[in-house]
């Protein structure tokens, strides 16, 4: 079975918005990210085991903070509860076996979630146009859910220089989403990647 992304018929690739006069270093990217392992790992209320438990070497990250290697981030979603997403696809198949069915429950989210990925110096700008959050007290690391016109997000800060986040989205309002974000993003000029 062959996996369908889920902003295959709207991610388009080019140039749009305010970009004529703009250097292409200086345009914000929209990229999709996609053909990741996605799973959520929750501890539950009655169980007895300290957060030491690791995911790809990675430590579970506390409120509002993310961890992260070259393969794998792991954001803290609320009280005991994370979501992993990796390169590497059968990583909760090979992770699962650390944790006891008594003390966690972990679901594969892989198809059900949208991933934006958006970067350049008006990221924030883009942002605030969408997202009650105050942006400017977020850096790299930190994570957060909110919503961004109505849509129910997780925006995970990738780093600070360049500017890049990314932004998770349920799969059925992925294309509503990316619209929200491209129209936002007109005003700068982006390079759909």
């Amino acid at each position: 079975m062959k996996s369908i992304s889920p902003l295959s018929l709207v991610h388009q690739k080019g140039k749009f918005g305010d970009h004529e006069d703009v250097e292409e270093k200086n345009l914000l990217r929209i990229t999709e990210i996609k053909d990741v392992s996605i799973f959520q790992i929750v501890k539950f209320k009655n169980s007895k085991i300290e957060n030491k438990i690791e995911v790809d070497n990675l430590p579970l990250p506390s409120s509002l903070k993310s961890s992260s290697n070259s393969n794998t981030r792991i954001l803290w979603l609320g009280p005991n509860n994370w979501l992993v997403v990796s390169s590497i696809l059968d990583l909760m198949i090979t992770e699962k076996k650390k944790f006891d069915d008594q003390d966690f429950a972990i679901t594969d989210l892989s198809y059900s979630r949208t991933i934006i990925e958006l970067e350049g110096k008006q990221t924030d700008e883009v942002l605030k146009k969408g997202c009650p959050l105050n942006i400017n007290e977020f850096k790299k690391g930190d994570c957060a859910n909110s919503v961004y016109n109505g849509i129910t997000i997780t925006i995970d800060f990738i780093s600070d220089d360049p500017k890049k986040v990314r932004i998770f989205g349920l799969r059925s309002f992925g294309e509503s989403l990316y619209h929200s974000i491209t129209d936002a993003s007109l005003e700068f000029g982006y390079m759909g990647n």
